[in-house]
Parts: structure tokens; sequence; C-alpha cells
């Protein structure tokens, strides 16, 4: 017998959040792994906080909706607020309840500074690595390093001349056309309007150029977590030096291995390197205008062959 669609929607629901969230979802082992984390940042938050005021959106729901746009890669702050309206699996993650009411989309600007300054966003790392490190997860001996670019949220047009008053807009309308032919831009002459740190760089050579930043990561070997990370105005240093300063922020280390890929062989990147107790597992340039850095003293290593492999392959 057929049945008719319901014209009139249920008002009430009895059903809990919890039931609706499959049992084997992978976001449930993932909370169950932050909470501890967060409940462990609770004095940290209160010393962000003033002891009076207006109300503020706990700053755990804000860590775990950010989560939630890294991990389904949802576009903006505000696409992530139009999720939490409707998501039930967001909402129960983050940790509202069917009927709370869902902030606006500025509340994380308004707060990022304030988690920024308080270092949260390490802080909340370095817990969830020392969980990974106390269940053996990590390796404290063999690692991988490597840089990427990432580009920033300027445009060409904000490149401007350093010395350029500002005084009037070349054209018409807020999106003028603006004419680069013939024109030598550098980062030593020009700067970005809307995002003065970001610099003019490239991939390789022959690729365009755009304005962005140097990421990098650095990898344990043993299950490929990442063990530090950080973000550094881009220039042809940036990533040897960057990969020195995530070296040194590793706790209660020894000697270590560290395997990166052509660009970083470099003679005086090799030597801060030994002078950390870092074995290099570089790969060797294959420039025929410079030599390898790269001695017998690494290349001797079994284990050298593979861990350069896998970090060209990054």
């Amino acid at each position: 017998m057929r049945t008719r669609e319901k014209v009139q929607r249920g008002m009430w629901s009895y059903v809990a959040d919890e039931d609706r969230i499959p049992k084997d979802h992978p976001l449930r082992a993932m909370r169950a792994l932050i909470d501890p984390v967060l409940r462990d940042l609770s004095p940290r938050f209160s010393q962000l906080y003033a002891s009076n005021g207006r109300a503020s959106i706990p700053p755990e729901y804000l860590l775990r909706a950010l989560l939630l746009q890294l991990l389904y890669s949802v576009r903006s702050e505000r696409m992530l607020i139009e999720q939490l309206h409707y998501n039930m699996l967001f909402r129960w993650f983050v940790g509202l309840n069917t009927d709370d009411p869902v902030w606006h989309a500025t509340t994380f600007t308004k707060n990022r500074e304030r988690l920024m300054q308080g270092d949260i966003a390490r802080a909340f790392f370095d817990r969830v690595f020392a969980i990974a490190q106390a269940r053996e997860l990590v390796s404290d001996e063999h690692f991988t390093v490597d840089g990427t670019l990432i580009e920033a949220w300027a445009g060409q047009k904000s490149f401007r001349p350093k010395d350029d008053s500002g005084d009037g807009r070349p054209g018409p309308g807020s999106n003028p056309t603006v004419d680069f032919r013939d024109e030598r831009r550098s980062n030593e002459t020009h700067a970005s309007r809307t995002d003065p740190d970001a610099r003019l760089v490239k991939k390789a050579r022959g690729q365009a150029s755009h304005l962005g930043y140097h990421d990098h990561v650095l990898m344990e070997n043993r299950n490929g977590l990442v063990a530090q990370a950080t973000l550094t105005i881009a220039s042809g240093r940036a990533e040897r030096e960057a990969a020195l300063a995530l070296v040194d922020r590793l706790r209660n280390r020894g000697r270590i291995t560290l395997g990166a890929d052509k660009g970083y062989d470099v003679a005086d990147f090799i030597a801060q390197c030994r002078e950390r107790e870092v074995t290099p597992h570089v790969a060797c340039t294959s420039d025929p205008r410079r030599s390898s850095a790269i001695d017998g003293r690494t290349t001797r290593h079994p284990g050298v062959c593979l861990e350069s492999t896998k970090a060209q392959a990054c």
C-alpha cells in the first residue's frame, strides 16, 4: 500500500545528535583524540579572554570548526558557517546542539588574532603529536623535510613600486587594467599593497611568477606524520633556513637523519646539519655547473638511497 507524502513537518525530534552519527565514522575517533587536548588547553584559553564583558564563542568550537574546514576543504569561512546551519555531522563535531545558534563568519576573523597571540595552534599541534609519540607511532631518528609555495590572497595588480605615492589609480573603476609589459619588477623595488609580506616567487625556471609564501613541513618517516611545520616569507634561502629551524624544534632528540630533495644540496646547509648531529640524506644535485656537497660520510649509509628517493618524490 502506498504511503502518502507528509505535508506537515514534525515539530519535535526525539533522536539525539549522537545517535545520528555512524559508530564507525572517522570523525568519532578524531573527536575522541582532540577533546582531551582541548581540555588540557583550557587554562591557556582562559588567559586570552577578559574575566568580564560579553560572553564569547567558546574557542573549542572555533578550533573544531577550523579542523572541519581543513578536513573537508571548505573554501571559505562563510561556507563553513553555512554548513554548520544544516549539516548535522558538522554541528555534532563542533559541539553544537540541534537548536543552538551559529555564530557569524566574522567571528573567525576577530578571534584568529587572539588565538595566534596565544600560540594556540602550535600548542594544539604539539599535544596531538605527543599522543602519537606516546603510542610509538612516530620515528625519533629518521625525518624528511620539504617546502612548497602557497599563493597569497593578493593579485598582481597590487604589486606596485615601493616609492609609488598611490595618488590616483592607473585606470577607471575599482579593478583597473594594468599593463606590466616591459616593466622590470622585483621584490627589492615593488611590494603588494594588499599583502605587504607576500613576495613575487616562481616554482621553477620558466614558470609564471605569483605572490606567495613558503610552507615548510618536517615529516617523520615511520608513518609519514607531520612533526613540525612553519610558514615563512619566500626567499632563495627560505627552504634551507626553515629546515634547520624545524630540526631545532624537535625535543629530546639525538642524532637523526634528514631526507631532502636536491634543492637542499648546498654546502652551507650540509655543514650546519652536521653541526647539529644531523646526517643529511639529501639527493645530489644534477646541475652540471656545481658539485654536490654530499660526500662518503652520507652515501656509505644503506638507507640514504631510500630516503633521498622519497624526498625527490615529494
